[in-house]
């Protein structure tokens, strides 16, 4: 098999364009009103990717672990916000609740696979450590907004019964475990439904770009895998932390709900 790729020329990826100017005029054509936001998401993925891109090639040539933590930071700063930005609802202190559990699972999960799986040395080459965090992080921040916005609706959807609960002398986990499992379990349902059907349904990102790099086709599967389980239980710590930051922040010590702290 050979190990050579085909690259893309300039003239090739402006070609690219075609695709999504059908997605346009369908827009146009059957009056869906996204056309401006194609071309706006279109416009704002090419120049990120592009940036991303000059970025990485001054790291692997530079190959220090100063700039790879500030630009892993920089990323996890931005998943942070970003997985608030898409609920519907805020409280007081939501913003570090989302970058700390994150934070703590992106980073926690990433060195596992990078160190004591994949075993790179050093530890913060950018080429592993960088797209397997990026990878870790866009998922990641999914189940968290996901979980979150899930757990701050079912308090507002179930104010009387949980109040309820909590009259009766109910702590503030009795009166709300439901609702937490609830919101992690919806939190975690996207990856899982992505697991089922891999393989078969859809090649992943990552395995079909090795393979178009030409690595061997049983390599990019072997570490498909890996990256598909880190993602997994990155996922499912980010979002088991953010909702129980959220219930702590939302049930007091006093066992009381507190849902005046929410604002829409």
């Amino acid at each position: 098999m050979s190990s050579s790729y085909i690259p893309i020329t300039v003239e090739q990826l402006a070609l690219s364009v075609l695709f999504i100017v059908i997605n346009i005029a369908l827009s146009l054509g059957l009056k869906l009103g996204l056309a401006q936001s194609l071309v706006v998401a279109s416009l704002r993925m090419v120049v990120q990717l592009l940036l991303i891109g000059y970025v990485l090639n001054w790291l692997f040539a530079l190959s220090q672990p100063l700039p790879v933590i500030a630009l892993a930071m920089i990323m996890t700063t931005i998943a942070g916000i970003s997985g608030v930005n898409r609920t519907s609802r805020r409280f007081a202190g939501i913003y570090w609740r989302s970058l700390l559990s994150v934070f703590i699972s992106s980073f926690l999960i990433t060195n596992l696979t990078t160190l004591g799986i994949i075993q790179v040395q050093p530890w913060y080459d950018p080429q592993y450590f960088i797209p397997l965090l990026g990878m870790v992080l866009g998922n990641t921040l999914t189940g968290i907004s996901l979980g979150l916005d899930r757990f701050m609706e079912s308090l507002v959807n179930q104010r009387q019964k949980i109040e309820t609960l909590l009259a009766l002398g109910a702590t503030r986990w009795e009166a709300t475990h439901e609702e937490v499992k609830t919101a992690i379990r919806t939190g975690m349902i996207p990856m899982i439904n992505s697991m089922m059907v891999m393989g078969i349904v859809s090649l992943p990102g990552m395995m079909t770009g090795q393979i178009l790099a030409g690595a061997n086709p049983l390599d990019a599967v072997r570490y498909q895998i890996i990256i598909i389980f880190a993602i997994a239980s990155a996922t499912a710590l980010g979002t088991l932390g953010v909702v129980l930051l959220a219930w702590q922040a939302l049930l007091n010590s006093s066992h009381q709900l507190c849902l005046d702290r929410l604002t829409k």
